[in-house]
């Protein structure tokens, strides 16, 4: 029986300001948008799409029940890169079991962007 599931597509942060988030992204990850549109804006981050959504009335607290990891080679760096970059501390970069080590970061919109070294995952 084959699995119907194709893996993870897609991540997606819902943004007050999608202008501002557009720039604040593509500064932390580093790349431009692939699509840029008043409704949706999509980077290809590795092969993974991140987007961001405008969301006219923003929650007062976002939901933390779901957590994104980005695969980095350096949890610790990128952490404070993203912290230099205006981002907020969530949860600072630490071990987790062998070699894995994760933290995450809040965007100025209050998202949380997970990141994590891990040297056993593989694409197939």
């Amino acid at each position: 029986m084959s699995n119907p599931f194709l893996g993870l597509r897609t991540c997606i942060y819902r943004v007050s300001d999608l202008k501002a988030a557009t720039e604040w992204y593509s500064k932390a990850f580093q790349t431009e948008p692939y699509f840029n549109e008043p409704f949706y804006v999509g980077f290809n981050i590795a092969g993974y799409e991140l987007g961001l959504l405008p969301e006219e009335n923003a929650p007062k607290t976002k939901a933390e029940s779901v957590m994104t990891y980005w695969g980095v080679n350096d949890v610790e760096k990128e952490y404070q890169r993203f912290i230099g970059l205006g981002a907020k501390d969530c949860e600072k970069p630490h071990n987790v079991g062998g070699e894995l080590v994760v933290g995450a970061v809040k965007d100025p919109w209050d998202n949380v962007i997970g990141i994590i070294y891990n040297p056993e995952f593989k694409l197939p």
